[in-house]
């Protein structure tokens, strides 16, 4: 049994099971990708890597009806540091989950080791964002309610930026390992390139998918809490066309008798 709800313009969709909610998000996602293809030439789509979308994204591959060389595919953060063959480096992750996998008309990475700095990899990034804007954001929420790399205290909702260097928070690089990304946290780097919360919230739409009990407490900040940047995902209340899919595990208690 599936539960849906509304919170402020955020729609909201929890599955019994994690499969279930992989396949309410796969439905929603390959449906505005065709109707984002009907309507114009060239579509943008930006990608979060990481455990979380995995099951989505395994569906997403199995989709028949999209023109996937008409798609140009962003992600939305990057470690600094890694070596460029490191299985934890974003954009790894997502040659090996979903680009390697479709034809996709251009990818472009983040590659702060192609670069003389990461302020240097952040700008080129973010002209290539100018030229491409993004129609679609798929995304996930971090345990500690980050968007992207964007973690509190540090998130801001108004950044002049597109694309900056950050310093990761603790919390989120512990969630690192409790993904299973790292071995331990002093494998984990301190330092990333992300795309800023208004360069993700300027997409036309948004499909946010977020699993597993770890998530229930940054889930129920977001949903019940102010909108505020001390829970960045809150944010997405505030977006006309974002759609939040959650599992059972992640629901809050608080929805569960939702219609």
């Amino acid at each position: 049994m599936s539960l849906s709800w509304q919170v402020d313009h955020l729609v909201v969709r929890s599955g019994s099971s994690r499969n279930d909610m992989a396949e309410m998000a796969n439905l929603d996602l390959a449906g505005t990708l065709c109707s984002l293809l009907a309507a114009r030439e060239r579509v943008s789509v930006m990608f979060a890597a990481a455990p979380s979308q995995q099951d989505t994204l395994a569906l997403l591959r199995l989709e028949k009806d999209i023109d996937w060389s008409r798609v140009t595919a962003f992600h939305m953060d990057e470690y600094i540091g890694l070596n460029a063959d490191h299985s934890a480096r974003f954009a790894n992750w997502l040659d090996r989950h979903l680009f390697a996998h479709l034809p996709f008309g251009r990818v472009h990475r983040i590659e702060p080791h192609r670069f003389p700095s990461p302020e240097a990899c952040a700008a080129d990034y973010a002209r290539r964002l100018v030229v491409e804007p993004l129609d679609l954001v798929c995304l996930g929420v971090g345990v500690n309610g980050h968007l992207a790399f964007n973690d509190p205290p540090d998130a801001r909702f108004e950044e002049k930026v597109t694309v900056k260097v950050v310093a990761l928070a603790q919390d989120c690089r512990i969630q690192q390992v409790e993904d299973e990304c790292f071995a331990k946290l002093s494998d984990v780097p301190q330092e990333a390139v992300t795309v800023t919360i208004p360069a993700l919230l300027a997409a036309g739409s948004m499909i946010c998918v977020v699993p597993g009990a770890l998530k229930k407490d940054a889930v129920t900040r977001m949903l019940v809490g102010p909108v505020a940047e001390d829970c960045p995902a809150s944010i997405l209340r505030m977006h006309n066309q974002a759609r939040l899919y959650l599992d059972d595990a992640s629901t809050p208690d608080i929805f569960r008798g939702a219609a």
